[in-house]
């Protein structure tokens, strides 16, 4: 994956919060100047995602490392699989391996909670995530869902209009609160609109807005509204989206189907570095 400063600054935070200004003080007193080899394994099935952000860590500590990977982001791996294979001086490999360890295990579990959810959706929706992520984590999550092959949505407050409740009751309507946001901003940002009922999907499509959301509504509204809509824009459905529900929701056509699920409620994926 590319880097960003972000990530950079990230893992360098990470690292320092297990370290602090003075390191490993049980390695450092055990071990002088040893070199190992350590297998990462695999403890669960799924999709591998973060392999790139585990060799950055452990090289932070140590340049000199080498790493022998078996398998890449998005790779389904199984339980017992050989991953990769570390070799260097065993301290500053035990320096980096728990905060390797975490980045790994929580990336690869979003990006196999998203392969579940995009099975489940049988290609009839993209599976697209929220802001509901872990602070300061957010490029890296949803470079795990992508791995786990679903889509994104916006990055942030500032790279796409999203007309929410509160913002359609503040201004009086979903007409006004679309006239105020191209009053501001023109064509530059695509806009969605959050629905809450029939007569809302009726208005935001009178707006030819970029994609109405259809929030928290039954599966026969949904497909009423996506009748309704006829192809004229994108549409989402979200709120309360689950492993359980989302294949009958996908059925109900629409473009996408975005879950907070997939980067809020995470199972981390379990891996070890074992000493060969």
């Amino acid at each position: 994956m590319d880097y960003t400063a972000s990530i950079d600054i990230l893992i360098d935070l990470a690292l320092k919060e297990d370290l602090h200004d003075i390191g490993d003080i049980t390695s450092e007193s055990v071990f002088t100047r040893e070199q190992h080899l350590f297998k990462l394994i695999a403890k669960d099935k799924g999709i591998l995602c973060g392999i790139d952000i585990f060799e950055r860590v452990i090289k932070k500590t140590d340049r000199n490392i080498t790493i022998s990977r078996y398998f890449n982001d998005g790779d389904v791996i199984n339980e017992k699989d050989v991953i990769a294979e570390v070799t260097g001086n065993v301290s500053s490999i035990l320096k980096a391996e728990r905060t390797a360890l975490n980045f790994l295990s929580i990336l690869s579990g979003v990006a196999t909670k998203t392969a579940m959810y995009v099975k489940e959706a049988e290609k009839r929706s993209l599976v697209i995530d929220t802001r509901k992520t872990i602070p300061a984590f957010r490029e890296l999550q949803k470079y795990a869902v992508r791995c786990g092959g679903g889509g994104n949505h916006r990055m942030g407050l500032f790279d796409m209009i999203m007309i929410k409740d509160n913002h359609i009751d503040a201004s009086g309507g979903i007409s006004a609160a679309v006239d105020k946001v191209r009053s501001r901003w023109g064509d530059r940002y695509k806009i969605v609109v959050e629905t809450r009922n029939m007569a809302e999907v009726k208005a935001a499509l009178s707006c030819k807005v970029d994609r109405i959301l259809l929030d928290n509504m039954k599966e026969a509204e949904m497909i009423q509204a996506v009748r309704i809509i006829g192809g004229n824009c994108e549409t989402e459905a979200s709120g309360n989206i689950t492993l359980e529900n989302i294949k009958s929701v996908a059925r109900t056509g629409v473009d996408y189907i975005s879950s907070g699920d997939l980067t809020n409620s995470i199972k981390a994926f379990d891996f070890s570095l074992k000493e060969k």
